[in-house]
């Protein structure tokens, strides 16, 4: 039954989140606010909620290894499975804006990420914790990287169309259904998730954080592989890597940084080879942009992602066993 748990959990989850985008952008429409705006905000944060919301429910329950594998194990799937899956069936282009902005954010959040939260290296603390502090500081870096986008998406010559997905243009009544909805449903599978995760670690004797960095993190980075993979089946993934790039900017400096402002993080120290594996993922992604065909993800260097993500899943439950045994 815990299985099936956690597979109602994600269905609500991802179900939750596209009903509430699809009502919060009918609303939007309504009251004429710019696509620019809404492909910015509703539907750039809509990629989010599924860890916003497992982060809530895991950081209510103390449960602060599966909110931080949640958050590490999205990033490094996002970067190294769903690119490298969506690599894989065709290459990927990407725009330049990607490159020299997004990329190396991404990379500065990862930076930032493992400043906060080594206490004890920097500041010769007791204990690691991503403190309300930090969290607070990362919603500052948000708004800042938020403030950026839209002040680029303005700019001449700038290639990325922000034009949020054609829904349909629903009356108030079933708008605000679709958002209460959704609402719901992200409420129901954040809770359901949490439990079923605890439940299943304590079965198998499975570190906390490993079952957050695994199961929950790639049921959470669902709608980034399914979107990304399904566009470059349809040969258009023009913007697929700054989209999943922009997701983990989120990851960090929002869903992070307001499960931190919530309640204290603790870190644990062997996470730290989670946060170097964000980092260098990052740092290979900028790398593939000048070999092969310039700024772009070739198949062989997407096969090469896959496999890299094979290994690091690999080493976790490596790293399991050594800390159970």
């Amino acid at each position: 039954m815990v299985y099936l748990q956690l597979v109602i959990g994600l269905a609500l989850l991802l179900k939750g989140a596209d009903l509430l985008v699809n009502g919060a952008i009918s609303i939007a429409r309504r009251f004429q606010i710019p696509s620019i705006v809404i492909g910015l905000t509703i539907v750039a944060l809509g990629t989010s909620l599924p860890e916003l919301f497992v982060n809530i429910y895991a950081s209510i329950t103390d449960n602060s290894g599966i909110a931080v594998g949640n958050v590490l194990g999205s990033n490094i799937a996002n970067t190294l499975l769903v690119l490298g899956l969506a690599g894989a069936i065709s290459p990927l282009g990407v725009q330049k804006g990607t490159v020299w902005a997004e990329i190396p954010l991404s990379l500065l959040a990862g930076i930032m990420l493992a400043v906060a939260v080594n206490d004890v290296f920097f500041d010769g603390a007791l204990r690691n914790e991503l403190t309300r502090t930090d969290g607070l500081a990362f919603l500052g870096f948000f708004l800042i990287f938020s403030y950026y986008s839209f002040n680029l998406s303005q700019s001449k010559g700038n290639d990325r169309p922000l034009e949020p997905p054609a829904e349909a243009f629903y009356g108030p009544f079933k708008s605000w259904v679709y958002i209460i909805a959704g609402m719901v449903g992200l409420g129901l599978g954040g809770d359901w998730i949490v439990d079923a995760a605890v439940i299943i670690a304590e079965n198998f004797n499975v570190a906390e954080d490993i079952i957050g960095l695994t199961i929950v993190a790639i049921g959470t980075s669902l709608p980034e592989l399914a979107t990304s993979a399904l566009a470059a089946w349809r040969g258009n993934a023009a913007i697929a890597v700054g989209n999943v790039v922009g997701s983990n900017i989120f990851n960090i400096f929002f869903v992070l940084g307001i499960s931190a402002s919530i309640k204290a993080l603790p870190f644990s120290m062997h996470n730290n080879m989670d946060i170097a594996v964000v980092i260098l993922s990052n740092i290979l992604l900028f790398i593939f942009m000048f070999t092969g065909r310039r700024r772009s993800i070739d198949r062989g260097e997407g096969i090469f992602m896959l496999f890299l993500y094979t290994a690091y899943i690999a080493s976790l439950f490596m790293r399991n066993g050594s800390f159970t045994s």
